[in-house]
Protein backbone atom coordinates (compact mmCIF):
# COMPACT_ATOMS: atom_id res chain seq x y z
CA UNK A 1 0.00 0.00 0.00
CA UNK A 2 2.85 2.53 1.07
CA UNK A 3 4.72 1.51 -1.79
CA UNK A 4 2.05 2.24 -4.30
CA UNK A 5 1.20 5.23 -2.35
CA UNK A 6 5.02 6.35 -3.00
CA UNK A 7 5.02 5.44 -6.80
CA UNK A 8 1.98 7.32 -7.24
CA UNK A 9 3.69 10.34 -5.71
CA UNK A 10 6.79 10.23 -7.35
CA UNK A 11 4.08 9.96 -10.95
CA UNK A 12 2.33 13.35 -9.43
CA UNK A 13 5.89 14.65 -8.74
CA UNK A 14 7.01 13.93 -12.67
CA UNK A 15 3.71 14.98 -14.14
CA UNK A 16 3.88 18.68 -12.32
CA UNK A 17 7.85 18.83 -13.44
CA UNK A 18 6.46 18.24 -17.24
CA UNK A 19 4.07 20.76 -17.20
CA UNK A 20 6.42 23.57 -15.13
CA UNK A 21 8.67 22.68 -18.24
CA UNK A 22 6.03 23.14 -20.76
CA UNK A 23 4.07 26.18 -18.64
CA UNK A 24 7.76 27.65 -19.11
CA UNK A 25 8.22 26.68 -22.70
CA UNK A 26 4.91 28.65 -23.58
CA UNK A 27 6.28 31.59 -21.28
CA UNK A 28 9.18 31.88 -22.90
CA UNK A 29 7.62 31.74 -26.36
CA UNK A 30 4.76 34.00 -25.45
CA UNK A 31 7.90 36.67 -24.31
CA UNK A 32 10.00 36.26 -27.40
CA UNK A 33 6.11 36.77 -29.44
CA UNK A 34 5.14 39.72 -27.10
CA UNK A 35 8.56 40.98 -27.76
CA UNK A 36 8.56 41.33 -31.25
CA UNK A 37 5.13 42.50 -31.06
CA UNK A 38 5.25 45.11 -28.80
CA UNK A 39 8.01 46.54 -31.53
CA UNK A 40 5.88 46.94 -34.61
CA UNK A 41 5.37 50.63 -32.92
CA UNK A 42 8.94 50.87 -32.50
CA UNK A 43 10.08 49.72 -35.74
CA UNK A 44 7.31 51.82 -37.91
CA UNK A 45 9.00 54.74 -35.38
CA UNK A 46 12.54 53.61 -36.81
CA UNK A 47 11.23 53.91 -40.47
CA UNK A 48 9.70 57.64 -39.88
CA UNK A 49 13.06 58.36 -38.47
CA UNK A 50 14.67 57.53 -41.85
CA UNK A 51 15.48 60.69 -43.82
CA UNK A 52 16.57 61.03 -47.36
CA UNK A 53 18.07 64.15 -48.70
CA UNK A 54 19.71 63.33 -52.24
CA UNK A 55 20.17 66.78 -53.16
CA UNK A 56 22.49 66.92 -50.07
CA UNK A 57 24.04 63.30 -51.13
CA UNK A 58 23.00 61.81 -47.09
CA UNK A 59 20.75 59.82 -45.71
CA UNK A 60 19.91 60.48 -41.46
CA UNK A 61 18.23 57.68 -39.19
CA UNK A 62 17.70 60.08 -36.74
CA UNK A 63 21.15 61.82 -35.51
CA UNK A 64 23.16 59.05 -37.26
CA UNK A 65 24.36 59.39 -40.78
CA UNK A 66 23.73 56.25 -43.26
CA UNK A 67 25.06 55.37 -46.39
CA UNK A 68 23.92 52.80 -48.89
CA UNK A 69 27.00 50.23 -50.03
CA UNK A 70 27.05 47.55 -52.72
CA UNK A 71 27.45 44.11 -50.75
CA UNK A 72 29.93 43.27 -53.31
CA UNK A 73 31.73 46.34 -52.04
CA UNK A 74 31.93 44.61 -48.74
CA UNK A 75 33.09 41.75 -49.91
CA UNK A 76 35.98 43.32 -51.95
CA UNK A 77 36.74 44.82 -48.62
CA UNK A 78 36.66 41.62 -46.92
CA UNK A 79 38.83 39.91 -49.47
CA UNK A 80 41.60 42.62 -49.26
CA UNK A 81 41.41 42.66 -45.19
CA UNK A 82 41.97 38.78 -45.26
CA UNK A 83 45.21 38.94 -47.50
CA UNK A 84 46.65 41.85 -45.55
CA UNK A 85 45.72 40.49 -41.72
CA UNK A 86 44.64 36.54 -42.58
CA UNK A 87 41.85 34.97 -41.78
CA UNK A 88 42.13 35.94 -38.29
CA UNK A 89 43.18 39.47 -38.55
CA UNK A 90 40.53 40.11 -40.26
CA UNK A 91 37.86 38.52 -38.31
CA UNK A 92 38.89 40.96 -35.08
CA UNK A 93 38.73 44.27 -37.59
CA UNK A 94 34.74 43.32 -38.61
CA UNK A 95 33.75 41.91 -35.55
CA UNK A 96 34.87 44.96 -33.56
CA UNK A 97 32.97 47.07 -36.22
CA UNK A 98 29.86 45.15 -35.93
CA UNK A 99 30.46 45.64 -31.96
CA UNK A 100 30.85 49.30 -32.04
CA UNK A 101 27.75 49.54 -34.64
CA UNK A 102 26.03 47.43 -32.15
CA UNK A 103 26.38 49.64 -28.98
CA UNK A 104 25.71 52.63 -30.86
CA UNK A 105 22.24 51.65 -32.54
CA UNK A 106 21.50 50.67 -28.71
CA UNK A 107 22.48 54.31 -27.56
CA UNK A 108 19.89 54.96 -30.59
CA UNK A 109 17.59 53.42 -29.80
CA UNK A 110 17.30 54.50 -25.87
CA UNK A 111 16.82 57.77 -27.07
CA UNK A 112 13.89 57.11 -29.95
CA UNK A 113 11.92 55.87 -27.42
CA UNK A 114 13.34 56.41 -23.65
CA UNK A 115 9.23 55.72 -22.24
CA UNK A 116 9.50 52.58 -24.01
CA UNK A 117 9.64 49.38 -22.19
CA UNK A 118 13.00 47.51 -21.85
CA UNK A 119 12.28 44.79 -23.44
CA UNK A 120 10.85 46.81 -26.79
CA UNK A 121 13.97 48.88 -26.41
CA UNK A 122 16.20 45.67 -26.65
CA UNK A 123 14.48 44.71 -29.32
CA UNK A 124 15.27 47.84 -31.09
CA UNK A 125 18.89 46.25 -32.09
CA UNK A 126 17.25 43.23 -33.62
CA UNK A 127 15.12 45.56 -35.90
CA UNK A 128 17.66 47.61 -36.85
CA UNK A 129 20.01 45.42 -38.20
CA UNK A 130 16.76 44.23 -40.43
CA UNK A 131 16.04 47.97 -41.26
CA UNK A 132 19.77 48.28 -41.65
CA UNK A 133 19.29 45.40 -44.81
CA UNK A 134 22.36 43.52 -42.27
CA UNK A 135 20.34 40.48 -41.52
CA UNK A 136 16.71 38.91 -40.38
CA UNK A 137 16.86 37.93 -37.14
CA UNK A 138 14.41 35.65 -35.75
CA UNK A 139 13.80 35.14 -31.40
CA UNK A 140 13.61 31.67 -30.43
CA UNK A 141 14.49 32.26 -26.71
CA UNK A 142 15.15 35.53 -24.98
CA UNK A 143 15.54 35.84 -20.89
CA UNK A 144 17.14 38.64 -18.93
CA UNK A 145 17.21 40.38 -15.78
CA UNK A 146 18.62 43.91 -15.46
CA UNK A 147 18.97 43.82 -12.25
CA UNK A 148 20.70 40.65 -11.79
CA UNK A 149 22.52 40.98 -14.85
CA UNK A 150 21.04 37.70 -16.32
CA UNK A 151 20.99 36.83 -19.76
CA UNK A 152 20.47 34.57 -22.55
CA UNK A 153 19.71 34.58 -26.01
CA UNK A 154 19.13 32.69 -29.13
CA UNK A 155 18.09 33.95 -32.67
CA UNK A 156 17.74 32.46 -36.27
CA UNK A 157 19.44 34.60 -38.35
CA UNK A 158 17.92 34.56 -42.27
CA UNK A 159 19.40 36.51 -45.19
CA UNK A 160 22.45 36.78 -43.55
CA UNK A 161 24.67 38.98 -45.73
CA UNK A 162 28.25 37.92 -44.72
CA UNK A 163 27.14 34.15 -45.83
CA UNK A 164 26.63 35.66 -49.09
CA UNK A 165 29.41 38.05 -49.82
CA UNK A 166 32.32 35.46 -47.73
CA UNK A 167 31.00 32.47 -50.03
CA UNK A 168 31.11 34.51 -52.94
CA UNK A 169 34.95 35.48 -52.27
CA UNK A 170 35.96 32.49 -50.37
CA UNK A 171 33.73 29.52 -50.67
CA UNK A 172 32.22 27.38 -47.80
CA UNK A 173 34.98 28.45 -44.41
CA UNK A 174 35.57 25.30 -41.58
CA UNK A 175 33.97 27.96 -39.17
CA UNK A 176 31.32 30.55 -39.02
CA UNK A 177 31.39 33.89 -40.71
CA UNK A 178 29.17 36.34 -39.73
CA UNK A 179 31.71 38.35 -38.29
CA UNK A 180 30.57 41.46 -37.73
CA UNK A 181 27.09 40.17 -37.03
CA UNK A 182 28.14 38.85 -34.31
CA UNK A 183 29.96 41.69 -32.89
CA UNK A 184 26.88 44.18 -33.65
CA UNK A 185 25.03 41.43 -31.01
CA UNK A 186 27.22 41.52 -28.41
CA UNK A 187 27.57 45.21 -28.76
CA UNK A 188 24.01 46.07 -28.49
CA UNK A 189 23.10 43.16 -25.88
CA UNK A 190 26.44 44.46 -23.70
CA UNK A 191 25.30 48.20 -24.34
CA UNK A 192 21.64 47.53 -23.09
CA UNK A 193 22.80 45.15 -19.89
CA UNK A 194 25.15 46.80 -19.00
CA UNK A 195 27.65 44.27 -18.72
CA UNK A 196 29.37 42.05 -21.45
CA UNK A 197 27.24 39.94 -23.16
CA UNK A 198 29.41 37.00 -25.76
CA UNK A 199 27.47 35.83 -28.94
CA UNK A 200 28.59 32.82 -30.73
CA UNK A 201 28.11 31.54 -34.29
CA UNK A 202 26.77 28.07 -33.01
CA UNK A 203 25.69 27.09 -36.73
CA UNK A 204 26.61 28.76 -39.77
CA UNK A 205 25.07 28.90 -43.59
CA UNK A 206 28.56 30.10 -44.57
CA UNK A 207 30.14 26.42 -43.04
CA UNK A 208 27.74 24.36 -44.71
CA UNK A 209 25.06 24.30 -41.97
CA UNK A 210 21.12 24.97 -42.68
CA UNK A 211 20.97 28.08 -40.80
CA UNK A 212 22.82 30.61 -39.17
CA UNK A 213 21.71 30.41 -35.34
CA UNK A 214 23.49 32.39 -32.34
CA UNK A 215 23.60 32.20 -28.75
CA UNK A 216 24.45 34.99 -26.23
CA UNK A 217 25.51 34.72 -22.84
CA UNK A 218 27.51 36.50 -20.29
CA UNK A 219 31.07 35.82 -20.73
CA UNK A 220 30.92 34.10 -17.14
CA UNK A 221 27.79 31.63 -17.89
CA UNK A 222 30.16 30.45 -21.11
CA UNK A 223 32.61 28.86 -18.64
CA UNK A 224 34.92 27.30 -20.64
CA UNK A 225 33.67 27.40 -23.67
CA UNK A 226 34.73 31.55 -23.69
CA UNK A 227 36.74 30.99 -26.63
CA UNK A 228 36.04 34.42 -28.96
CA UNK A 229 36.87 37.07 -26.36
CA UNK A 230 39.75 37.78 -28.47
CA UNK A 231 38.33 39.17 -30.99
CA UNK A 232 36.76 41.96 -28.84
CA UNK A 233 39.97 43.33 -27.61
CA UNK A 234 41.32 46.28 -29.51
CA UNK A 235 44.35 45.99 -28.43
CA UNK A 236 44.94 42.84 -30.71
CA UNK A 237 43.52 45.02 -33.72
CA UNK A 238 46.83 47.87 -33.15
CA UNK A 239 49.13 45.05 -33.25
CA UNK A 240 47.96 44.19 -36.34
CA UNK A 241 48.21 47.77 -37.81
CA UNK A 242 51.03 48.86 -36.12
CA UNK A 243 52.33 49.87 -39.41
CA UNK A 244 49.90 52.47 -40.07
CA UNK A 245 50.59 54.78 -36.95
CA UNK A 246 53.28 56.34 -38.35
CA UNK A 247 51.19 58.06 -41.07
CA UNK A 248 48.70 59.13 -38.49
CA UNK A 249 51.08 60.83 -36.80
CA UNK A 250 51.80 63.02 -39.65
CA UNK A 251 48.85 64.18 -39.80
CA UNK A 252 48.68 65.00 -36.23
CA UNK A 253 50.54 67.90 -35.79
CA UNK A 254 50.69 67.89 -31.94
CA UNK A 255 48.50 65.79 -29.55
CA UNK A 256 48.90 67.06 -26.09
CA UNK A 257 46.49 68.58 -23.18
CA UNK A 258 49.09 71.76 -23.17
CA UNK A 259 48.83 72.79 -26.80
CA UNK A 260 46.37 72.03 -29.43
CA UNK A 261 48.51 72.67 -31.99
CA UNK A 262 46.93 70.50 -34.57
CA UNK A 263 45.71 70.51 -37.92
CA UNK A 264 46.53 69.72 -41.38
CA UNK A 265 44.77 72.07 -43.72
CA UNK A 266 47.50 74.02 -45.59
CA UNK A 267 47.17 77.29 -44.09
CA UNK A 268 47.51 76.16 -40.78
CA UNK A 269 50.96 74.02 -42.03
CA UNK A 270 52.28 77.13 -43.67
CA UNK A 271 51.57 79.15 -40.31
CA UNK A 272 53.12 76.41 -38.41
CA UNK A 273 55.93 76.56 -40.68
CA UNK A 274 56.81 80.22 -40.55
CA UNK A 275 56.26 79.56 -36.28
CA UNK A 276 59.28 76.78 -36.74
CA UNK A 277 61.58 78.94 -38.42
CA UNK A 278 61.26 82.05 -36.09
CA UNK A 279 61.80 79.95 -33.04
CA UNK A 280 65.45 79.67 -34.58
CA UNK A 281 66.83 83.50 -33.59
CA UNK A 282 65.13 85.64 -31.11
CA UNK A 283 63.60 87.84 -33.78
CA UNK A 284 60.46 89.61 -32.67
CA UNK A 285 57.39 87.81 -34.17
CA UNK A 286 53.77 89.78 -34.63
CA UNK A 287 50.71 87.09 -34.79
CA UNK A 288 47.86 88.28 -36.46
CA UNK A 289 44.34 86.78 -36.79
CA UNK A 290 40.46 87.11 -35.30
CA UNK A 291 39.57 86.97 -32.07
CA UNK A 292 39.79 83.50 -30.84
CA UNK A 293 41.90 81.67 -33.34
CA UNK A 294 44.74 80.64 -30.83
CA UNK A 295 47.33 83.51 -31.03
CA UNK A 296 48.30 82.75 -27.57
CA UNK A 297 48.85 79.10 -28.07
CA UNK A 298 51.15 80.20 -30.98
CA UNK A 299 53.26 82.20 -28.95
CA UNK A 300 53.63 79.43 -25.91
CA UNK A 301 54.98 77.40 -28.64
CA UNK A 302 56.98 79.52 -30.05
CA UNK A 303 58.73 80.18 -26.91
CA UNK A 304 58.96 76.50 -25.94
CA UNK A 305 61.11 76.10 -29.33
CA UNK A 306 63.08 78.70 -28.96
CA UNK A 307 66.51 78.77 -27.38
CA UNK A 308 64.79 80.62 -24.47
CA UNK A 309 62.08 77.52 -23.14
CA UNK A 310 64.08 77.24 -20.03
CA UNK A 311 63.36 81.08 -19.31
CA UNK A 312 60.77 82.71 -17.87
CA UNK A 313 57.38 83.28 -20.53
CA UNK A 314 55.09 86.29 -19.18
CA UNK A 315 51.93 86.89 -20.99
CA UNK A 316 50.06 90.72 -21.00
CA UNK A 317 46.82 91.28 -22.62
CA UNK A 318 47.09 94.98 -22.98
CA UNK A 319 43.56 95.61 -23.14
CA UNK A 320 42.82 94.14 -19.57
CA UNK A 321 44.23 96.97 -18.13
CA UNK A 322 43.33 100.61 -17.65
CA UNK A 323 45.56 103.03 -19.23
CA UNK A 324 46.57 104.82 -16.02
CA UNK A 325 47.94 101.74 -14.33
CA UNK A 326 49.01 99.68 -17.83
CA UNK A 327 52.57 101.70 -17.19
CA UNK A 328 53.26 100.55 -13.97
CA UNK A 329 52.40 96.98 -14.92
CA UNK A 330 54.34 96.89 -18.21
CA UNK A 331 57.71 98.86 -16.20
CA UNK A 332 57.07 98.14 -12.66
CA UNK A 333 56.40 100.75 -9.91
CA UNK A 334 58.98 102.20 -7.03
CA UNK A 335 57.43 102.60 -3.34
CA UNK A 336 55.50 105.82 -3.19
CA UNK A 337 55.82 106.63 -6.95
CA UNK A 338 51.67 107.36 -6.71
CA UNK A 339 49.04 106.88 -3.99
CA UNK A 340 48.53 103.12 -3.54
CA UNK A 341 52.38 102.17 -4.20
CA UNK A 342 52.94 100.28 -1.29
CA UNK A 343 55.98 98.53 -2.14
CA UNK A 344 58.45 98.16 -5.38
CA UNK A 345 57.67 95.70 -7.91
CA UNK A 346 58.63 94.37 -10.95
CA UNK A 347 57.17 94.98 -14.16
CA UNK A 348 56.23 92.73 -16.70
CA UNK A 349 59.41 93.36 -18.98
CA UNK A 350 61.82 92.52 -15.73
CA UNK A 351 59.93 89.58 -14.82
CA UNK A 352 60.08 88.36 -18.45
CA UNK A 353 64.11 89.15 -18.04
CA UNK A 354 66.03 86.22 -20.29
CA UNK A 355 62.60 85.24 -21.77
CA UNK A 356 59.69 86.16 -23.50
CA UNK A 357 57.21 88.55 -23.61
CA UNK A 358 53.71 88.08 -25.52
CA UNK A 359 52.06 91.60 -25.70
CA UNK A 360 48.26 90.31 -26.42
CA UNK A 361 45.97 92.91 -28.35
CA UNK A 362 48.88 95.35 -28.52
CA UNK A 363 46.96 97.34 -30.87
CA UNK A 364 44.79 98.75 -27.95
CA UNK A 365 47.45 100.54 -26.31
CA UNK A 366 47.75 103.97 -25.74
CA UNK A 367 50.08 106.35 -27.78
CA UNK A 368 51.44 107.15 -24.21
CA UNK A 369 51.96 103.24 -23.65
CA UNK A 370 53.15 102.60 -27.38
CA UNK A 371 56.07 105.57 -27.13
CA UNK A 372 57.09 103.80 -24.28
CA UNK A 373 57.14 100.86 -25.50
CA UNK A 374 59.13 101.63 -28.41
CA UNK A 375 62.07 103.23 -25.82
CA UNK A 376 62.18 99.69 -24.42
CA UNK A 377 62.28 97.80 -27.74
CA UNK A 378 65.10 100.34 -29.05
CA UNK A 379 67.13 100.45 -25.97
CA UNK A 380 66.72 97.36 -24.41
CA UNK A 381 66.29 99.47 -21.20
CA UNK A 382 63.44 101.01 -18.63
CA UNK A 383 62.65 102.80 -16.05
CA UNK A 384 60.19 101.63 -13.41
CA UNK A 385 57.26 104.47 -12.61
CA UNK A 386 58.61 106.88 -10.31
CA UNK A 387 62.21 105.57 -10.46
CA UNK A 388 64.95 107.12 -12.35
CA UNK A 389 67.34 104.58 -12.50
CA UNK A 390 67.63 102.51 -15.58
CA UNK A 391 67.56 99.05 -15.47
CA UNK A 392 68.63 96.72 -18.77
CA UNK A 393 66.22 93.96 -19.93
CA UNK A 394 67.14 91.16 -22.17
CA UNK A 395 63.53 90.19 -23.32
CA UNK A 396 62.04 88.88 -26.82
CA UNK A 397 58.89 90.21 -27.42
CA UNK A 398 55.92 88.31 -29.30
CA UNK A 399 53.27 90.69 -30.12
CA UNK A 400 49.43 89.57 -31.11
CA UNK A 401 46.59 92.01 -32.37
CA UNK A 402 43.48 91.00 -34.16
CA UNK A 403 43.41 94.65 -35.76
CA UNK A 404 44.81 95.44 -38.48
CA UNK A 405 47.90 97.80 -37.28
CA UNK A 406 48.52 98.45 -40.83
CA UNK A 407 45.74 100.46 -41.46
CA UNK A 408 45.49 101.46 -37.74
CA UNK A 409 49.16 103.11 -39.02
CA UNK A 410 47.57 105.23 -41.87
CA UNK A 411 44.93 106.35 -39.38
CA UNK A 412 47.57 107.77 -36.87
CA UNK A 413 45.57 105.50 -34.32
CA UNK A 414 49.09 103.05 -33.86
CA UNK A 415 52.97 104.12 -34.47
CA UNK A 416 55.02 103.63 -38.02
CA UNK A 417 57.93 103.62 -35.51
CA UNK A 418 56.21 101.02 -33.52
CA UNK A 419 54.15 98.98 -36.13
CA UNK A 420 57.69 98.29 -38.30
CA UNK A 421 59.65 97.59 -34.28
CA UNK A 422 56.84 94.92 -34.21
CA UNK A 423 56.35 93.45 -38.08
CA UNK A 424 59.92 92.53 -38.33
CA UNK A 425 58.52 88.77 -38.87
CA UNK A 426 54.49 88.82 -39.45
CA UNK A 427 52.59 85.52 -39.10
CA UNK A 428 49.10 85.14 -39.86
CA UNK A 429 46.89 82.63 -38.03
CA UNK A 430 43.92 81.19 -40.22
CA UNK A 431 40.89 81.43 -38.84
CA UNK A 432 38.47 78.26 -38.02
CA UNK A 433 36.05 78.89 -41.24
CA UNK A 434 39.37 78.08 -43.52
CA UNK A 435 40.74 75.42 -41.62
CA UNK A 436 37.32 72.72 -42.53
CA UNK A 437 39.70 69.65 -42.57
CA UNK A 438 40.70 70.51 -38.96
CA UNK A 439 37.13 70.91 -37.17
CA UNK A 440 37.08 67.25 -36.37
CA UNK A 441 40.64 67.03 -35.17
CA UNK A 442 40.01 70.13 -32.98
CA UNK A 443 37.08 68.65 -31.51
CA UNK A 444 38.26 65.05 -31.05
CA UNK A 445 41.51 66.99 -28.71
CA UNK A 446 38.88 69.03 -27.21
CA UNK A 447 36.42 66.19 -25.91
CA UNK A 448 39.51 64.01 -24.44
CA UNK A 449 40.59 67.43 -22.81
CA UNK A 450 37.21 67.72 -21.52
CA UNK A 451 36.80 64.24 -20.39
CA UNK A 452 39.88 64.49 -18.25
CA UNK A 453 39.08 67.79 -16.91
CA UNK A 454 35.37 66.54 -16.00
CA UNK A 455 36.26 62.80 -15.00
CA UNK A 456 33.45 61.85 -18.02
CA UNK A 457 33.81 59.12 -20.59
CA UNK A 458 31.78 60.94 -23.57
CA UNK A 459 32.64 58.98 -26.31
CA UNK A 460 32.66 61.46 -28.98
CA UNK A 461 29.41 63.38 -31.34
CA UNK A 462 27.01 61.99 -33.59
CA UNK A 463 26.79 61.93 -37.07
CA UNK A 464 24.30 64.97 -37.10
CA UNK A 465 26.24 67.25 -34.87
CA UNK A 466 29.58 66.29 -36.26
CA UNK A 467 27.68 67.63 -39.80
CA UNK A 468 26.47 70.91 -38.42
CA UNK A 469 30.43 71.00 -37.23
CA UNK A 470 31.77 71.50 -40.57
CA UNK A 471 28.59 73.68 -41.92
CA UNK A 472 28.72 76.24 -38.86
CA UNK A 473 31.11 79.29 -39.86
CA UNK A 474 32.62 79.76 -36.13
CA UNK A 475 32.86 83.32 -35.66
CA UNK A 476 34.34 82.85 -32.50
CA UNK A 477 37.00 80.22 -34.06
CA UNK A 478 39.36 77.66 -31.91
CA UNK A 479 37.87 79.39 -28.74
CA UNK A 480 33.88 79.10 -29.55
CA UNK A 481 34.77 75.25 -30.55
CA UNK A 482 36.29 74.99 -27.19
CA UNK A 483 33.60 76.08 -25.05
CA UNK A 484 30.76 73.92 -27.62
CA UNK A 485 32.72 70.95 -26.75
CA UNK A 486 33.20 71.21 -23.17
CA UNK A 487 29.19 72.24 -22.59
CA UNK A 488 28.64 69.14 -24.75
CA UNK A 489 30.38 67.03 -22.14
CA UNK A 490 29.24 68.31 -19.26
CA UNK A 491 25.43 67.62 -20.20
CA UNK A 492 26.04 64.26 -22.46
CA UNK A 493 26.18 61.03 -20.13
CA UNK A 494 28.79 59.02 -19.88
CA UNK A 495 29.19 56.54 -22.85
CA UNK A 496 26.84 58.39 -25.00
CA UNK A 497 27.75 60.79 -27.86
CA UNK A 498 26.86 64.96 -27.94
CA UNK A 499 24.20 65.38 -29.71
CA UNK A 500 22.96 68.28 -32.12
CA UNK A 501 20.94 69.46 -29.73
CA UNK A 502 23.09 69.75 -27.14
CA UNK A 503 26.17 70.81 -28.89
CA UNK A 504 24.17 74.09 -30.68
CA UNK A 505 21.72 74.54 -28.01
CA UNK A 506 20.93 78.26 -28.69
CA UNK A 507 18.88 79.75 -32.16
CA UNK A 508 21.89 81.60 -32.97
CA UNK A 509 24.14 78.42 -33.16
CA UNK A 510 21.96 76.27 -35.12
CA UNK A 511 20.79 79.35 -37.79
CA UNK A 512 24.29 79.73 -38.49
CA UNK A 513 25.33 75.92 -38.62
CA UNK A 514 22.64 75.27 -41.43
CA UNK A 515 23.10 78.16 -43.71
CA UNK A 516 24.12 81.89 -44.57
CA UNK A 517 20.46 82.75 -44.37
CA UNK A 518 19.38 81.17 -41.10
CA UNK A 519 17.02 78.18 -42.62
CA UNK A 520 16.83 74.81 -41.90
CA UNK A 521 17.86 73.19 -44.98
CA UNK A 522 17.02 69.70 -43.00
CA UNK A 523 12.90 70.48 -42.86
CA UNK A 524 10.05 69.81 -45.31
CA UNK A 525 8.93 73.69 -44.77
CA UNK A 526 12.41 74.80 -46.19
CA UNK A 527 11.80 73.80 -50.02
CA UNK A 528 7.78 74.95 -49.42
CA UNK A 529 9.17 78.24 -48.60
CA UNK A 530 12.01 78.62 -51.33
CA UNK A 531 8.69 77.80 -53.75
CA UNK A 532 7.50 80.77 -52.45
CA UNK A 533 10.32 83.15 -52.14
CA UNK A 534 11.36 81.64 -55.70
CA UNK A 535 7.94 82.34 -57.39
CA UNK A 536 7.35 85.98 -55.42
CA UNK A 537 11.16 86.80 -56.80
CA UNK A 538 10.46 85.44 -60.27
CA UNK A 539 7.37 87.83 -61.00
CA UNK A 540 9.73 90.97 -59.95
CA UNK A 541 12.55 90.12 -62.01
CA UNK A 542 10.44 89.77 -65.24
CA UNK A 543 8.96 92.86 -64.11
CA UNK A 544 12.26 94.50 -63.69
CA UNK A 545 13.07 93.75 -67.02
CA UNK A 546 16.65 93.24 -65.68
CA UNK A 547 19.16 90.75 -67.05
CA UNK A 548 20.20 87.78 -65.66
CA UNK A 549 23.93 88.21 -66.64
CA UNK A 550 23.52 91.67 -64.47
CA UNK A 551 21.58 89.77 -61.39
CA UNK A 552 24.57 87.34 -61.17
CA UNK A 553 26.77 90.13 -60.80
CA UNK A 554 24.71 92.15 -58.35
CA UNK A 555 24.26 88.87 -55.84
CA UNK A 556 28.07 88.41 -56.57
CA UNK A 557 28.64 91.71 -55.35
CA UNK A 558 26.49 91.86 -52.46
CA UNK A 559 27.79 88.59 -51.01
CA UNK A 560 31.94 90.22 -51.40
CA UNK A 561 30.19 92.90 -49.47
CA UNK A 562 29.06 91.05 -46.69
CA UNK A 563 31.76 89.13 -46.61
CA UNK A 564 34.30 92.32 -46.25
CA UNK A 565 36.10 91.27 -49.20
CA UNK A 566 36.99 87.74 -48.61
CA UNK A 567 36.55 85.73 -51.42
CA UNK A 568 36.61 82.43 -49.86
CA UNK A 569 33.87 83.48 -47.42
CA UNK A 570 31.45 85.19 -50.16
CA UNK A 571 31.65 81.51 -52.20
CA UNK A 572 30.11 80.08 -49.20
CA UNK A 573 27.73 82.13 -48.79
CA UNK A 574 26.99 81.22 -53.07
CA UNK A 575 27.58 77.78 -52.65
CA UNK A 576 30.35 77.58 -54.88
CA UNK A 577 34.11 77.46 -54.60
CA UNK A 578 36.70 79.95 -54.40
CA UNK A 579 37.67 79.60 -58.27
CA UNK A 580 34.34 79.58 -59.44
CA UNK A 581 33.45 82.92 -57.78
CA UNK A 582 37.12 84.51 -58.72
CA UNK A 583 36.67 83.22 -62.49
CA UNK A 584 33.23 84.95 -62.81
CA UNK A 585 34.73 87.86 -60.90
CA UNK A 586 36.93 88.20 -63.59
CA UNK A 587 34.74 88.01 -66.33
CA UNK A 588 33.56 90.99 -65.43
CA UNK A 589 36.33 92.80 -64.38
CA UNK A 590 36.55 91.43 -68.64
CA UNK A 591 33.39 93.18 -69.73
CA UNK A 592 33.86 96.72 -67.84
CA UNK A 593 37.26 96.86 -69.93
CA UNK A 594 35.29 96.35 -73.07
Amino acid sequence: MLLSLAVSLYELKISCQALNIELEGIRAKNMVKKTFELSESLYQGLIDKIQFLPEEGKIWLSDQRMILLHTGTLGVLRKELVEVLGMHGARKVLTRMGYVSGARDACLASKLSPEASEIDIFSAGPLLHKLEGVVCAKPIKIDFDLEKGDYYGEFIWENSYECDVHTAEFGLADESVCWSEVGYACGHTSHFMGKFILYKEVECRGKGDACCRVIGKPIEDWGEEEAGVEYFEPENIREEIVKLESQVHELIVQDSLESPLIGRAKVFKKALSLLKLAARGPVTVLFTGETGVGKEVFAKELHALSERSDKPFVAFNCAAVPDDLLESELFGVLKGAFTGATDSRPGRFERADGGTLFLDEVGELSSQAQAKLLRVLQEGELERVGDVKTRKVDVRIIAATNRKLKDEVKTKAFREDLYFRLNIFPIEIPALRDRGEDVQLLAQFFLKKSNSKYGKKVIGVTDRANDMLLKYQWPGNIRELENLIERGVILTPNGQRIDRDILFATTEHEDDSSNSLGLDISSGSYFKNIKKMSNSFFDSFIESHTTLYDLELDIMDKAVNRASGNLSEAARLLGMTRPQLAYRLDKKKDKNRE
